[in-house]
């Protein structure tokens, strides 16, 4: 790391390390609160009109839980790519459909998955605990679950690391994190920070929490996927959101280079406002992004009600398509399990979608046949963020289709 890269506005400390070079070890929270720019304010008044209309959105979905698990999968697929997975939306959406049946060494889908049970985990379990060291590093140990790190889970490292090109000498890196006998000291900081409000929006007190967890890089691996999963986590236990839907790791992972950027420029060079706007930004654009989603995911809902509205089975298809919004994969055994009918019935339902073209088959020879649905595939799992995607919503009533108690049939 080169120390000529930090000026007299860094935050925080260069310090020496063994075999030569120099470490960042970040100054304690609150940083000073002249990051309040006009530039900020703006941004910051956006993103909380923005992220107040995503939460109302939701609420009005006619089954809102449905909808978190979609997104909670996309974020696990988009926040691990940022770390280098290469696991796709489909790639998850089967495995957990079919985990049973897939091969044991799916590595990077079982850790993409894993993202999903530690955020799944760490939204329950902040229902009950503070946010805390503890908390976390429970859900860095569900996240490592099963992988190549799997001794380490749940600890902090004990060792240097560096962040930069692969390769490369630690004194080559672009960024060294604090040695390892700072992590406890600035850990403990952060968690008081995160417990003891300082005043500032809960959004701005977001970005700088972001910042300083990537910064201390407490765990050998896996630092990235859970900073960005305490995101929702934060939010959530604010009673910001009511249910988690903001994500931001799409945001990240198309401008990762301003992302890495971004955040050096705050350890290098003090600046907090541009970190602080840039991210505030990023909560503008998902709060839309996710809004659009699901505007599309209640059109097509009622579009396929209009296709089974006539069906003597009607309300029975219309539980599988919800159950579809949730994990776009059925089996006739998933069927019955979430009809409650016998296996004729349900794969009767099932062949129904079919013919409707709601769902297609999934080939997969020697195996239990799965069919997918490519219409709701299509909205999770498309890029995004085009113009007309995230700047211009419709603010018209979403469109309606009817409801069900759980035991309709």
């Amino acid at each position: 790391m080169d120390p000529g890269a930090f000026t007299a506005r860094r935050t925080g400390e260069l310090v020496q390390i063994s075999g030569g070079g120099v470490a960042f070890v970040p100054s304690p929270l609150p940083p000073a609160p002249d990051f309040l720019t006009p530039a900020v304010v703006t941004a910051l008044a956006e993103a909380t009109i923005e992220l107040g209309r995503l939460d109302g959105q939701a609420s009005d979905f006619p089954h809102p839980e449905v909808l978190i698990a979609p997104f909670m999968r996309r974020e696990a697929v988009l926040s691990s790519k940022i770390e280098g997975t290469q696991t796709t939306y489909s790639d998850l959406v089967i495995f957990e459909a079919a985990a049973e049946e897939l091969d044991a060494d799916r590595t990077d889908t079982r850790e993409v998955s894993n993202y999903v049970a530690a955020l799944r985990y760490g939204l329950s379990r902040a229902e009950s605990i503070p946010i805390s060291k503890q908390l976390i590093c429970e859900t860095h140990q569900i996240l490592m679950t099963g992988t190549r790190e799997e001794a380490r889970s749940g600890r902090f490292r004990n060792e240097q690391v560096h962040i930069g090109q692969r390769g490369l000498p630690i004194s080559e890196s672009r960024f060294v994190p604090p040695p390892a006998i700072h992590i406890e000291s600035t850990f403990e900081n952060l968690i008081h920070y995160i417990n003891n409000d300082d005043g500032l929006p809960l959004l701005v007190r977001l970005a700088i929490i972001h910042y300083q967890f990537e910064t201390i890089h407490p765990f050998f691996d896996g630092n990235g996927r859970i900073g960005r999963l305490i995101m929702p986590l934060l939010l959530c236990h604010a009673g910001t959101i009511s249910k988690p839907m903001l994500y931001l790791s799409a945001y990240f992972e198309r401008r990762r280079v301003e992302y890495n950027d971004h955040m050096f420029s705050v350890s290098a060079d003090g600046r907090w406002a541009q970190w602080i706007a840039f991210f505030l930004n990023g909560v503008t654009i998902q709060s839309r992004d996710s809004r659009l989603r699901m505007r599309q995911l209640q059109t097509l809902r009622a579009q396929y009600w209009g296709r089974i509205s006539k069906a003597r089975n009607a309300p029975a298809l219309l539980k599988l398509i919800d159950a579809l919004i949730e994990l776009p994969a059925m089996s006739n055994g998933r069927a019955q399990s979430i009809l409650g009918q016998t296996l004729q019935s349900s794969s009767s339902a099932v062949d129904r979608l079919v013919k409707e073209g709601i769902l297609v088959p999934f080939e997969r020879p020697g195996r239990t046949e799965y069919f997918v649905a490519p219409g709701i595939f299509e909205i999770i799992d498309r890029a995004g963020e085009t113009p007309s995607d995230s700047l211009a919503i419709d603010q018209s009533p979403m469109p309606q289709s009817p409801q069900f108690h759980e035991n309709g049939s």
